[in-house]
């Protein structure tokens, strides 16, 4: 906090206690008729809650707070709850701007956003973070960032547009709006990593050093580790961290006894949370350090479903107490990342506040940010500020078209034994398989048959020309093809598809778009999404209109091509993760992760 700020708020501060102690000063607002989930005790009782914007004055009897000019409300019995934090999150992966998110995310009760820019990190380097951490600013909910330390994650495996690494740390984590280091995938197969890429592991020690010297947090990603590996990924960190890729009972009650802040994931394709929450339901451990996140969340759901009120509602039907849900959405966030004042309803916190009709569905009836209401039975109340991109991180695709031979697997004689990167519905994880496929043409050719189609990872920033195939299992998908500039978290371009030519028509189109989205059939194109911000996010068009967009290119997928992926596209995106097992496909070629090589496509 700076000078400015610092005095501004002692003032502030004082105004408060001249309400509390003088008689003659009262507060803005008083909430009176509520029941005050206390995130502090785990409690529910009747309370009033005074408020003197931006802060809680007093939650308890505050009769005596309320003048002449207070405005009283009648919460007829709701639930006064702290906003809700989402505490690991992607805006790219909704494809919208932070603006556009927040417009449909406050009304649900998220008052709080951390989210790691990954994505356009990896796109655009320092630039597109920037970018991002601006926009962040200039929202009324509390928006911050967490910048990657390592872009690639894995540097001899994959190709990003701009290579990020400690050299950018000093500039990035002093900019506004950042308040530490993302998740640290490039040592999330930590044995391997120190095997066979050593200056990573020494390089991202000193990203974290730097960062834990400022006071701020440091982000994990640590899949399937246990012992000596997890114990080295906390160290790398700086001793503590988070872990959100955590998807088994005895993984999340390994990472809490070890320190770990579980971030269980609940968003639209990794759902990880009902699993996680046993280690609480069934081990009975503490939950303090058990966090809900969304990581990835796409517009239709936070049109249609809600945002964290969602999440939490989920937790609580897997037999969590609601208060207990509450505060892994709150306080225990809110601890993790030190937002001062935030995560509870108390005297000094900032009133950020969400109203609950209904404990049981979640329903957020009204929502305040710093005692302003901003929200009321799912509608935004306020206009949000206006951003606009620069052209600086628009136009990030650059390479040329590229045609079938680009994409096929050569091989002789009538049939090979290729290998099959299997596709697991709901999951970052994936398997593998080896097929045999038929030849034709001195082709490896798709078999619908096995639901081996074709895949595919172009590299789109004119680095090198790469392009890694290989052959897919999963998908569905029988005829045509799609393709997408959205591929965790390089964002190469990726493919799939039944046609060579199909693939080669949806590569190109999305090439032409300067990225986004496209599906193909027959050589023509069935539908396409532009996103112009990055190849990832469309400044263009409103949450409402991205989610029939998405909803008509999905439809395309599943009623055209024969796909049977909910969300196929984000799916397709997750093929990529070079940092999570056991297979993935990035520009390099096909990955195995666990042995941290490229494997040939044809065995």
């Amino acid at each position: 906090m700076n000078k400015v700020a610092t005095l501004k708020k002692a003032v502030e501060y004082r105004e408060i206690i001249d309400v509390l102690l003088a008689g003659d000063r009262f507060a803005d607002l008083v909430l009176c008729g509520g029941q005050l989930i206390n995130t502090l005790t785990r409690e529910i009782y009747p309370a009033q809650v005074a408020i003197k914007k931006p802060y809680v004055v007093l939650a308890g009897d505050c009769s005596s707070l309320i003048g002449p000019k207070t405005q009283v409300v009648d919460l007829a019995g709701a639930y006064i709850s702290p906003g809700f934090i989402d505490s690991h999150m992607h805006f790219e992966s909704s494809m919208l701007t932070i603006t556009e998110f927040s417009r449909l995310s406050i009304p649900s009760g998220t008052t709080a956003l951390i989210a790691d820019p990954h994505e356009i990190g990896n796109a655009l380097g320092p630039l597109g973070m920037k970018a991002m951490a601006d926009e962040a600013g200039r929202m009324p909910n509390h928006v911050r960032l967490v910048v990657p330390a390592l872009a690639p994650d894995c540097p001899a495996l994959e190709t990003a547009g701009v290579d990020v690494g400690s050299k950018d740390m000093e500039d990035l984590l002093n900019y506004p709006n950042v308040v530490g280091i993302g998740e640290l995938q490039g040592f999330s197969i930590a044995r391997h990593v120190h095997r066979n890429t050593p200056e990573i592991v020494t390089d991202l020690v000193a990203s974290a050093a730097y960062a834990r010297s400022l006071g701020l947090v440091v982000d994990g990603n640590a899949p399937g580790l246990f012992g000596e590996e997890l114990a080295a990924h906390i160290v790398a960190a700086g001793g503590r961290c988070s872990c959100h890729e955590t998807t088994a009972k005895d993984e999340c009650v390994e990472k809490l006894r070890q320190g770990v802040y579980v971030f269980m994931r609940e968003g639209s394709t990794q759902k990880n949370m009902a699993e996680c929450i046993r280690a609480v339901t069934e081990e009975g451990l503490d939950s303090r350090r058990c966090i809900l996140a969304t990581d990835d969340m796409l517009a239709d759901d936070l049109l249609t479903l809600g945002h964290m009120n969602e999440i939490v509602r989920r937790t609580v039907r897997q037999g969590v107490d609601p208060a207990e849900a509450i505060q892994m959405a709150t306080i225990n966030p809110a601890t993790y990342f030190g937002l001062e004042g935030r995560g509870v309803v108390a005297p000094g916190g900032y009133a950020d506040l969400a109203i609950i009709r209904d404990l049981g569905r979640m329903t957020v009836e009204a929502v305040f940010i710093g005692g302003e209401l901003v929200a009321a039975e799912g509608r935004l109340l306020i206009d949000l500020p206006k951003y606009a991109y620069p052209m600086s991180v628009k136009n990030s695709v650059k390479r040329g078209k590229v045609d079938e031979n680009d994409l096929a697997i050569p091989a002789s004689g009538s049939a090979a034994q290729a290998r099959v990167l299997v596709a697991i519905p709901d999951q970052n994880l994936t398997d593998g398989r080896v097929a045999t496929l038929p030849v034709q043409n001195g082709r490896v050719m798709a078999d619908i048959a096995q639901d081996a189609v074709h895949m595919a990872c172009v590299e789109r920033y004119g680095r090198n020309g790469n392009v890694g195939k290989c052959f897919v299992q999963g998908l569905g998908i029988k005829r045509g093809a799609v393709a997408e500039s959205v591929a965790h978290d390089t964002h190469n371009i990726m493919a799939a598809g039944a046609s060579l030519r199909d693939m080669a028509a949806a590569v190109n189109r999305v090439i032409e778009l300067g990225g986004g989205l496209a599906a193909a059939l027959d050589g023509k194109i069935l539908g396409d999404l532009a996103l112009p911000v990055g190849g990832l996010i469309t400044d263009e068009l409103s949450g409402e209109e991205l989610s029939l967009k998405m909803a008509e290119m999905e439809a395309i997928v599943k009623e055209k091509l024969g796909g049977t992926l909910r969300a196929p596209f984000m799916h397709l995106s997750f093929l990529a993760l070079s940092t999570s097992p056991k297979w993935k496909l990035t520009d390099r070629g096909l990955v195995d992760v666990e042995a941290f090589q490229v494997l040939p496509p044809l065995v």
